[in-house]
């Protein structure tokens, strides 16, 4: 009886490693193997281990993508700031179809989400909209971090950082992260910074984003996010 049970708790797991196939191209495997090794030796400078889970933070406003890896006691440490080269509309979420707005809230990238065929390089899809966003009968598609620095609704680098950020993602996900999570605000959401928005029609949206942004910030790990009642609501 045990062994029937481990050889179809070894069939479940293969199926899940072919779920999570990694598509890739030319492009994408030339675009990696030119920053591999410089990341590789990076990850052992700061003691982690390359392919090691990743979380990525995007902050509007100053214009920076983070990147965070688990380290051996399971915390995420930052890895590494890039600049954001450009992205579209203001401060506040992306409403609907056409309004050049890129996405605040809570996203995840698994690997159907990555494009190594992307007409901006290489990119990966946040997942807009999410369930949060579907609730509030937001839309939109296609919304995505890529490369060649132009944005209509995107968060866009340039290639020589969507190359680092990408090959990053690709290695955790191949050493068997099922997905990485993207959480996108408008800026840090300090009372301070807070406070000079007090006034703004999404301050209440933003207030609800900050619980997410505090959890992690407080255990420096990405919650688990869910949606109750037209809110995030999160934990661990």
């Amino acid at each position: 009886m045990n062994k029937l049970i481990v050889f179809f708790f070894t069939i479940f797991l293969g199926l899940d490693i072919l779920a999570m196939e990694i598509p890739t191209s030319a492009r994408a495997e030339k675009s990696i193997a030119s920053v591999e090794p410089a990341l590789k030796k990076a990850f052992s400078k700061k003691g982690l281990e390359y392919g090691a889970p990743i979380f990525v933070r995007i902050f509007k406003d100053p214009g920076v993508l983070e990147v965070w890896v688990e380290s051996n006691d399971g915390t995420f440490i930052n890895f590494k700031n890039y600049d954001i080269c450009t992205f579209s509309g203001k401060l506040g979420p992306k409403l609907k179809q056409g309004d050049n707005q890129s996405p605040e809230g809570f996203y995840f990238v698994n690997a159907g989400r990555l494009n190594p065929w992307s007409s901006f390089h290489l990119s990966f899809n946040l997942g807009y909209p999410n369930k949060y966003d579907r609730d509030h009968g937001r839309t939109g598609s296609a919304l995505m971090v890529h490369g060649n620095c132009v944005s209509i609704g995107c968060y866009a680098m340039t290639d020589a950082y969507i190359n680092e950020i990408y090959a990053l993602s690709v290695a955790a996900l191949k050493s068997g992260q099922r997905f990485f999570r993207v959480h996108s605000f408008p800026f840090k959401l300090e009372p301070e910074i807070l406070s000079k928005y007090s006034s703004s029609q999404w301050h209440p949206f933003w207030l609800n984003l900050k619980e997410g942004y505090d959890y992690f910030n407080k255990y420096k790990r990405p919650p688990n996010v869910e949606v109750s009642n037209g809110k995030y609501v999160f934990g661990a």
